[in-house]
C-alpha cells in the first residue's frame, strides 16, 4: 500500500579514488539516477566524494580545486527531481573548506562547511581547511533536516546539539571514517548516544574502499531517535542503501527562529511510494571483518595504482601463506605469482609447504634457488670479511638477494611486489632493509603475529578445507637465514611480545606501567629497545593496510634521530 508520509532516503556508499574526478563524478551521477529510479527524494554521498579522501597536499594545487568545482557543477545538472548531499571542496577567497553541497533541481541550494576539523591520528585537516562557523537547516515536507560532516557528529554538545535545538528532526551526516578493529562498535555506540540525547534520527553515510594505507569500511546506517539501528549497509562493499522513513515517526521538535531555514520542494509525484521493508541487519564476525579489510585494502591499492598482477616470495611460512590467500581473494588466483627462493638454510619442508599452498590456491609459482648467487656474494666479500664471525651481514645478504630477484621480476613484467612482514616484526625491526622489506605494498604490516595465526585459521575454516597447510600452522616461526634458526632466538614469544607492543605502540604506556601488567622486566626492556632503535627501518618500509587503532606510518610519527629512549628513561 502506498504511503504519502514516507521519506525515501538513499545512502550512496561509494568507493572513490583521490583525484579521479571523472570516475568519482560518474559514480555519483549513476547513484543519483538509481536513487531517482527508486523513488528517493534525498540521496547522500560520503565526505569529499567529488575529489576523494584524503586529498592531502593536492589541496595546495589550484588546478585540483578548479577541477573539483567543475565536476560539482556537472553533478548539479543531474539533480532534477531529487535532493543530493555531496561531499566536496568549497572555496571562499583563499580559504578552503571541507564541505557538503546541498543540490536540488539543478541548483546549489546551500553549502555546509565542516565546523570541527580532526587533527589527530591519521587526520591532518587543519593543515588544509578552515573551519565553518555556522549552519542552516533545510525544511522538507514539514520537517527540518540538518547536515553535518564526520567529526561534527562526534563532538559532544557540538553541531548536532545545536541543530537539534534549532528544530532538526533528521540529521544527515556524511563521512570518511577509516576502519580499524572495533570501529563499527565505537561508531554505533556514539551514534546511538547522540540520537537519544538529541531526540533525532541520524543517517550516517560512510565512504568505502582502500586509499593508500587507509581502508574505509562503509557500514552506513540509520539510527532512530530511540537509539536503535534501523538499517545497516554492507561492510567493505559499495552499496546504495534505500530506506523509507515514516515521517510520522520523526520526533516533532520546537522550531527556533534564530536559525536560517531553507525550504526545499520536489515534484508531488515523488510523494506516493510503495514502502520498502527494512532488511535484516547483518554484521561480520571479527576475523571475517579483518580479513575483508585486508582484501579490500590490497585490491584497491593494486588496482588504483595500475597493477593487475602481484608477486610475493613464498617461504613456506605462515606470513607469506596468509598474504598469498589475501592476494588471491583480492585480485584472483590468475593474477598472483608466488616466487620460491630457497637457500641451503631452507628445509625441504619449507619449499614443499610453499608449493602445497600455491597448488591449494591455484597460483602460478616459480622456483629460483639463490644458493649459487649467495656463494658468489660471499666469494666477492671474503677478502673484506676475512677473520670476521658469521653474523647478520651474511644472513641479510640472502634476504637482499631475494628482494633483488622479486624487484627484477616486478620491473620486467609490471607486477607489484607484496611484502610479507607482520606488525610484530615491523615493531621490533626483525626485518631486512632492501630484503624482505623490498616491495610496493606491505599487506600485513599492521597485523600482529598472533593475529596472523588467527586469520590463517579462519582462512582454512571459511571454506572448510585446508588452504594453508597444517604444518605451516604448527611449525615454529623461523627466518631460515642460518642453521636451526628460530624467531624465539631473538624475540620473546609472540604471545608475550604482541601485548607488550600493543601497550607501547597503540596505548603509549611507559615501560614501568607495562611491567606492572605482569610482564617480565627483561622482556619489556628488550622489546622497547628494539622498537625505539628501529624507526629508521619502518620509515623506509612500504605502506600497508591499517587495521589496528594505531598503525605505523601516518598514524604514529616518531623522529629517527631521537635521544629519548623509553627503556632507559622510564624504568
Amino acid at each position: 500500500m502506498k504511503n504519502k508520509n514516507i521519506l525515501r532516503l538513499s545512502m550512496a556508499q561509494i568507493n572513490t579514488c583521490v583525484g579521479d574526478f571523472e570516475g568519482n563524478a560518474r559514480k555519483i551521477i549513476s547513484a543519483i539516477e538509481q536513487a531517482k529510479a527508486q523513488g528517493s527524494q534525498i540521496v547522500c554521498f560520503p565526505e569529499l566524494s567529488v575529489c576523494g579522501y584524503p586529498p592531502e597536499d593536492l589541496l595546495f594545487k589550484n588546478s585540483f580545486i578548479e577541477e573539483n568545482i567543475r565536476r560539482l557543477n556537472q553533478i548539479k545538472e543531474k539533480t532534477s527531481g531529487i535532493i543530493a548531499i555531496v561531499g566536496t571542496i568549497s572555496r571562499q577567497k583563499r580559504l578552503l573548506f571541507n564541505s557538503a553541497a546541498i543540490l536540488a533541481d539543478k541548483k546549489t541550494i546551500d553549502i555546509y562547511r565542516k565546523i570541527h576539523l580532526p587533527n589527530y591520528g591519521v587526520f591532518d585537516e587543519k593543515r588544509y581547511f578552515s573551519s565553518g562557523e555556522k549552519f542552516n537547516l533545510y525544511e522538507f515536507r514539514g520537517f527540518r533536516v540538518g547536515v553535518n560532516i564526520c567529526e561534527d557528529i562526534w563532538v559532544e554538545d557540538g553541531v548536532i546539539n545545536a541543530q537539534a535545538q534549532a528544530g532538526a528532526s533528521l540529521i544527515l551526516t556524511i563521512n570518511a571514517s577509516p576502519y580499524h578493529t572495533g570501529k563499527i562498535n565505537l561508531r554505533q555506540k556514539m551514534l546511538k548516544a547522540q540520537a537519544k540525547k538529541n531526540k533525532v534520527f541520524i543517517a550516517y553515510i560512510n565512504l568505502v574502499g582502500g586509499q593508500d594505507e587507509l581502508v574505509f569500511d562503509g557500514q552506513s546506517m540509520l539510527i532512530s531517535d530511540k537509539g536503535k539501528v534501523l538499517s545497516l549497509a554492507m561492510a567493505f562493499k559499495e552499496d546504495l542503501k534505500i530506506i523509507d522513513i515514516d515521517l510520522e515517526k520523526l520526533p516533532a521538535k520546537p522550531k527556533s527562529k534564530k536559525i536560517k531555514v531553507i525550504s526545499i520542494c520536489l515534484p508531488e509525484q515523488n510523494n506516493m511510494l510503495q514502502p520498502i521493508p527494512l532488511a535484516k541487519i547483518q554484521k561480520l564476525q571479527a576475523m571475517e571483518e579483518v580479513f575483508s579489510a585486508l582484501v579490500l585494502g590490497t585490491r584497491d591499492y593494486a588496482l588504483k595504482n595500475g597493477f593487475s598482477k602481484v608477486i610475493l616470495g613464498l617461504s613456506g611460512g605462515i606470513d607469506s601463506s596468509l598474504v598469498a590467500v589475501i592476494a588471491a581473494e583480492a585480485l584472483g588466483r590468475d593474477n598472483v605469482i608466488g616466487a620460491i627462493l630457497p637457500s641451503r638454510f631452507n628445509s625441504p619442508d619449507s619449499s614443499d609447504d610453499a608449493i602445497s599452498l600455491a597448488n591449494n590456491l591455484g597460483l602460478k609459482h616459480i622456483t629460483i634457488p639463490i644458493q649459487e648467487i649467495f656463494e658468489k656474494y660471499l666469494d666477492i666479500l671474503n677478502p673484506h670479511f676475512s677473520g670476521q664471525p658469521w653474523n647478520t651481514a651474511e644472513e641479510n645478504l640472502q634476504a637482499r638477494i631475494r628482494g633483488n630477484i622479486l624487484m627484477a621480476l616486478s620491473n620486467k613484467f609490471g607486477w607489484l611486489v607484496l611484502t610479507t612482514g607482520n606488525k610484530s616484526e615491523m615493531g621490533v625491526g626483525y626485518a631486512t632493509l632492501y630484503g624482505d622489506m623490498a616491495g610496493g605494498f606491505a599487506v600485513i604490516k599492521d597485523v600482529p603475529k598472533t593475529l596472523v595465526y588467527k586469520l590463517s585459521k579462519y582462512c582454512n575454516q571459511r571454506d572448510n578445507k585446508e588452504i594453508i597447510p597444517r604444518r605451516v600452522m604448527e611449525k615454529a616461526p623461523t627466518a631460515e637465514l642460518r642453521e636451526n634458526q628460530k624467531d624465539s632466538d631473538s624475540l620473546p614469544a609472540y604471545e608475550t611480545l604482541d601485548p607488550i607492543l600493543k601497550y607501547y605502540i597503540e596505548e603509549d604506556l611507559s615501560v614501568s606501567d607495562i611491567i606492572k601488567k605482569s610482564f617480565k622486566q627483561e622482556d619489556v626492556l628488550k622489546t622497547v629497545r628494539m622498537v625505539d632503535t628501529s624507526e629508521y627501518k619502518r620509515r623506509q618500509s612500504p605502506p600497508g593496510v591499517k587495521i589496528t587503532p594505531r598503525a605505523f606510518g601516518r598514524d604514529r610519527r616518531m623522529p629517527i634521530a631521537n635521544k629519548f629512549k623509553e627503556a632507559l628513561n622510564n624504568v
